[in-house]
């Protein structure tokens, strides 16, 4: 087993970002494919109402997963600083502490999941034939977290060492091992839509092995057990650089249930159109998402290393990439969307055309606006690699609010399609605030 530990502080910089986000997009794009398998199987086999259910827990889904991701990925910020700047140890116990840290975080997690998820599915007025559904698929998600806390957190130490190689080779035989079991619990099995939750969960468990065993074999990386000892001055950094950014994505989240309290009002039908186009979202930004990964660690490691003139040019590069990456993802919706959309659809087929009518429509919408969201993530993970976490969450506050007053306000002038604009309004708030911050944080850093 190969280790592909990258040093990104000298060479080209849109090749480096370029090489290393290509096997991001790759791992992205493994586990969309099982996301959206999840969805398919749950939309064609078990019918419109398990779509709108999946859908109708999605957002509280989301936000577990979006505070797991901030943390984890804060933390990876400081180890690629120090792993950019050739502080071995400092590295190791960085190392050690994120992953106290985490596993601790997990016990609240879990609890405040199980607590919340019937009052919050309660107050979105979820419908009563689907609540049920709703539920018991974010317990036994929510039960889950640990497994899923694990996966990122091994990830983002790989990926804040330049590895970008390693998660997709994991994202592989996780998609693989969840759809196998996707069709093997829903369909041979019976279990319907908690089938569906046990094959991402155990997908998601296979991939943390995967990730553990080739970090055993970075030789550099040998922790002991004093690494595990928490300090309160490195723990203290630890989050303050993981705090914001979950704070960033829970409210981003929290936004989303609002919108997906003004869905449910609409009807199953609307709900169900809604989500086969949300399942489509990742496909959409998987090429940014990937970007940004890409820029946390460059920016991260070049800090370190002293060289601010390398994140000039590296964001100028990156944003070059993603506005090409973007134009072109956007064209591919447009064309075979209707196609896409169609795999998690089914029905009588009145049913399936006013489905498709409003899901094709908020696609269309998403995708002829996608390079403002690529800008989006371009420059919130350059922040993020600065080590500046505030003003990337203040751009996730800018995007709540944008998302919020959009979804109450646009229905009463464009009637049920202003809700689709919400989203678009959402980037554009995010992007003002984060283009702005970046150009001062260069001011400052360039003294």
């Amino acid at each position: 087993m190969a280790v592909h530990v990258k040093n990104m502080t000298t060479g080209k910089p849109g090749k480096l970002i370029l090489a290393f986000s290509l096997s991001l997009v790759a791992g992205n794009v493994f586990q969309q494919l099982y996301t959206v398998v999840d969805t398919m199987v749950v939309g064609k086999f078990l019918g419109v109402s398990a779509l709108a259910a999946l859908g109708a827990s999605d957002w509280m889904n989301w936000l577990m997963l979006g505070v797991i991701q901030g943390l984890t990925q804060g933390f990876g910020i400081r180890m690629a600083q120090e792993f950019g700047a050739g502080r071995t140890d400092e590295l190791k116990r960085s190392v050690g502490s994120a992953a106290v840290l985490s596993m601790l975080s997990a016990i609240v997690l879990v609890a405040a999941g199980q607590f919340f998820a019937r009052p919050v599915l309660t107050l979105l007025q979820t419908p009563q034939e689907i609540i049920g559904y709703s539920l018991l698929y974010l317990r036994i998600m929510f039960a889950g977290v640990p497994i899923v806390m694990v996966y990122n957190l091994l990830a983002c130490i790989l990926r804040s060492l330049g590895d970008s190689r390693t998660p997709l080779n994991a994202m592989i035989v996780a998609s693989v091992t969840n759809i196998v079991l996707d069709y093997l619990f829903v369909l041979g099995f019976g279990w319907g839509i908690a089938g569906a939750a046990a094959a991402t969960l155990i997908a998601q468990a296979v991939s943390s092995v995967f990730c553990f065993f080739h970090i055993k074999r970075i030789t550099f990386l040998k922790l002991s057990r004093t690494d595990f000892h928490l300090q309160k001055e490195l723990s203290a950094r630890l989050f303050m650089l993981g705090l914001p950014m979950a704070f960033q994505n829970g409210i981003i989240a929290i936004g989303g249930m609002i919108v997906q309290f003004v869905v449910n009002g609409y009807g199953v039908i609307f709900i169900a159109g809604f989500t086969a186009t949300n399942k489509l979202y990742g496909l959409l930004e998987i090429a940014g998402t990937s970007y940004g990964y890409a820029m946390v660690t460059y920016v991260g490691q070049n800090l370190g290393a002293g060289r601010y003139d390398r994140i000039k040019s590296g964001m100028r590069a990156a944003m070059g990439i993603a506005m090409a990456t973007s134009a072109f993802i956007a064209v591919c919706m447009l064309v075979f969307g209707k196609y896409l959309l169609g795999l998690f659809i089914s029905g009588t087929p009145e049913v399936v055309e006013q489905t498709m009518r409003i899901a094709y429509f908020y696609l269309a919408v998403m995708s002829v606006c996608l390079p403002i969201l690529y800008v989006l993530h371009v420059t919130r993970s350059a922040l993020q690699g600065m080590g500046n976490t505030i003003l990337p969450m203040l751009s996730g506050v800018a995007e709540f609010v944008m998302r919020t007053l959009s979804v109450i306000f646009l229905p009463m002038l464009l009637g049920e399609v202003g809700i689709f604009f919400a989203e678009i309004a959402a980037w554009i708030g995010a992007d003002v605030v984060l283009v702005i911050s970046y150009f001062s944080q260069m001011r400052k850093l360039q003294g």
